[in-house]
């Protein structure tokens, strides 16, 4: 363990320093780096659209040593907390920037998040700046912000985006206060805390997760190497840049590739549409909901899209389905399912070849970049081909910890190995198949269900557009299972066409579900996760009332 310039433990150690640096997965740049040497070479290139807006490297550049500046002279330091709390917008990236030229850790938190989520994060993470939007979609964050000041005694300076608040600083002043030439860039060290990042979990309080300057390239490395983007592609960016997706592939990939992203900060199927034949995206990545939506509008619309070469998919379940019906709307396109988390942002990238449809659509693909091994829950040894078991990983990417050191002990082995909570299994080829989170099992009579298996099943329905598997109380098996649909527009289903439907699949009995509750949309995180945790609470209450 190695206390950061942050302050926080971290899980770094020499020989772990020296093992990545010595094969270059660490290159030992920062993102204030790669700015650097794209100003050197193009810095009239476009490397941010948003709307009508174009931004090049040079405009970036001088808004990111203004504000660097302007931070600079309020005191803040290396491993100072940074945090924002922002749409889509381009001035997340200018804040981004800043800190990586300071050495400040940058905290994105998913514009959704209200009062609650956002005083425990300011709190936990010890914010020295916070910024904010005056008002987005008729919300005011500044005074969000304002009424819990006073609880944060380390939050010392407010500062507002696209428009001003009372007790606030705008941004746009910030930019203009002080002289770049001012700017005094400290050597920041590439293995330094760069990212705190709050997972959006479906239970309990987020945790903090850790990522330095080095870890987060090496995941955009795996993805640019696996996939052969290059500066001819152009990212559209729907999914939250606060969220280590959005963060990941819309601030950070487009400096590594030299090449544009396209913010969209509202999702609509249509526009997205529009802009990927205006713009001739290549690429995008987001939840199930993202890549379905798009399916359909293309579908619809009969535009195949015939720019867009991938578009990987995760977060959630993604059904074979989707994949098939993906590939049969666009033209181009390579859609896979795919599979990591904010600890391990990619530890597969699905496929990167049509030719290869059928693995990308039933399996998460072959790991990139990491060690994976599946071990049984029950005693942690490793399980071979076609046994399901929890993912350990470990690799160049993996985060450095939890900011809460007490998280530590219980996730990570003493050999580096990350347990994961999810279920899978590694098929004869090394593909890794999700069969669900060991939080998630239904234990029926003590017999484990992997509501994954149940769901995959149900997408098969025709009158089923999606469907989650929850457990619910039986007074003599202990849970049983409870399905949760959305239907297609028109159709109906009832429990015992489940039940007919599901028998005719050779599904053993079990592991049918006792209950069916048709809901209009599912619950979601702001990542498009289903909150599970969320629908286990609405079939408790709607058997109470029973």
């Amino acid at each position: 363990m190695r206390t950061d310039v942050s302050g926080w433990k971290t899980r770094l150690t020499d020989e772990l320093i020296a093992e990545n640096s010595a094969s270059r997965i660490w290159r030992n740049r920062t993102l204030a780096h790669e700015l650097a040497a794209l100003l050197s070479e193009n810095p009239d290139r476009v490397i941010f659209i948003e709307g009508e807006r174009r931004y090049t490297v040079e405009d970036m550049d001088r808004q990111a040593r203004a504000l660097a500046a302007a931070l600079q002279r309020r005191g803040l330091t290396a491993g100072d907390v940074v945090s924002f709390e922002l749409p889509n917008w381009p001035e997340t990236v200018v804040i981004d920037l800043a800190c990586s030229m300071l050495g400040l850790v940058c905290n994105p938190i998913i514009p959704i998040y209200r009062d609650a989520e956002v005083s425990y994060i300011l709190r936990d993470a010890g914010t020295k700046a916070v910024f904010v939007p005056t008002s987005f979609r008729n919300f005011d964050y500044a005074d969000m912000i304002a009424r819990h000041q006073a609880e944060l005694p380390e939050l010392a300076h407010v500062i507002t985006v696209r428009g001003a608040a009372a007790g606030a600083t705008c941004f746009d002043d910030l930019l203009t206060e002080t002289d770049p030439a001012d700017l005094q860039l400290p050597d920041v060290d590439p293995n330094a805390v760069k990212l705190i990042m709050y997972t959006s979990g479906t239970t309990g309080r987020p945790k903090g997760v850790l990522h330095s300057h080095n870890t987060i390239d090496a995941e955009i490395q795996a993805v640019v190497h696996f996939l052969g983007l290059g500066q001819r592609d152009v990212v559209l960016m729907p999914s939250p840049v606060s969220h280590i997706t959005g963060y990941l592939y819309g601030i950070q990939m487009p400096f590594t590739l030299n090449a544009p992203a396209v913010f969209m900060d509202n999702w609509d199927a249509a526009a997205a549409g529009d802009l990927i034949d205006a713009l001739g995206v290549t690429f995008m990545i987001a939840a199930t909901v993202f890549l379905q939506e798009l399916t359909v509008f293309a579908r619809e619309s009969g535009r195949t899209l015939p720019s867009l070469r991938y578009f990987p998919s995760g977060g959630a379940p993604v059904p074979p389905e989707v994949i098939y019906g993906a590939h049969a709307a666009f033209e181009n396109c390579v859609c896979s399912r795919v599979y990591g988390s904010t600890e391990a942002p990619t530890v597969t990238l699905g496929v990167n070849s049509r030719a290869e449809e059928e693995l990308g659509a039933t399996t998460e693909g072959r790991i990139v970049g990491h060690e994976v091994k599946i071990v049984d829950p029950a005693d942690g040894r490793e399980v071979g081909p076609g046994v399901e078991g929890e993912i350990l990983s470990r690799g160049p990417e993996m985060c450095l910890g939890y900011a809460a050191d007490d998280h530590n002990a219980d996730a990570f082995e003493s050999d580096g190995f990350f347990h994961t909570g999810d279920l899978a299994m590694l098929d004869e080829h090394g593909a890794l198949v999700i069969t669900g989170r060991l939080k998630d099992l239904i234990i029926r009579g003590g017999e484990n269900i992997s509501p994954r298996e149940v769901e995959d099943a149900l997408h098969e329905h025709p009158a089923i557009h999606e469907a989650a598997v929850v457990a619910m109380p039986h007074p003599r098996m202990g849970e049983t299972g409870c399905a949760f649909v959305v239907l297609e527009a028109g159709a109906s289903v009832e429990l015992a066409d489940v039940t007919a439907f599901l028998r005719k699949t050779g599904m053993a009995k079990q592991k049918y579900p006792e209950r069916l509750e048709i809901i209009d949309d599912f619950p979601r995180t702001a990542a498009g996760k289903i909150r599970k945790n969320t629908l286990r609470d609405m079939v408790v209450e709607a058997m109470k009332a029973e």
